[in-house]
């Protein structure tokens, strides 16, 4: 802290300000041999470590794709199936781990009560994940 003690003009205020100039010129030395030493510090022994792939331990299966046309047929990944032939699929895919995603395809003629009856064999048979397969709107109308 500086003080004006006595002197000339009869100023008797105390100057209260902090010369910072020195502090700030002590952090960019600081910061000049930090920066300096930082490299060297990082050197260590010399070493080749094994080179590992990564292999990803649990794989997605493929997803069950069901098509409902307008008649109210099955199609089970373009196959034709009857309703109890569909249910016994549903449930042997329905044991896999991890259990794959059923989606449905409805025209979009086909009756509600078609794809309900998709959907009711997708809860019989335990099927966790179902879902519906759409097309977005047309733009510009």
């Amino acid at each position: 802290m500086a003080m004006s003690v006595g002197g000339e003009g009869g100023d008797d205020e105390v100057i209260s300000s902090i010369n910072t100039t020195p502090l700030v010129d002590v952090m960019l030395v600081l910061l000049i041999i930090f920066l300096i030493t930082i490299p060297v510090v990082t050197h260590t022994v010399p070493l080749q470590l094994p080179k590992e792939t990564v292999q990803p331990l649990q794989t997605t299966p493929k997803s069950i794709e069901i098509a409902v046309n307008r008649d109210g047929d099955f199609f089970w990944n373009e196959t034709l199936v009857d309703g109890p032939t569909l249910l016994a699929r549903l449930k042997s895919v329905s044991e896999q781990q991890p259990q794959p995603e059923v989606h449905v395809r409805g025209d979009q003629g086909t009756r509600y009560e078609f794809i309900g009856r998709v959907i009711t064999s997708c809860e019989r048979a335990g099927i966790a994940k179902v879902s519906f397969i759409t097309e977005p709107p047309a733009r510009g109308g």
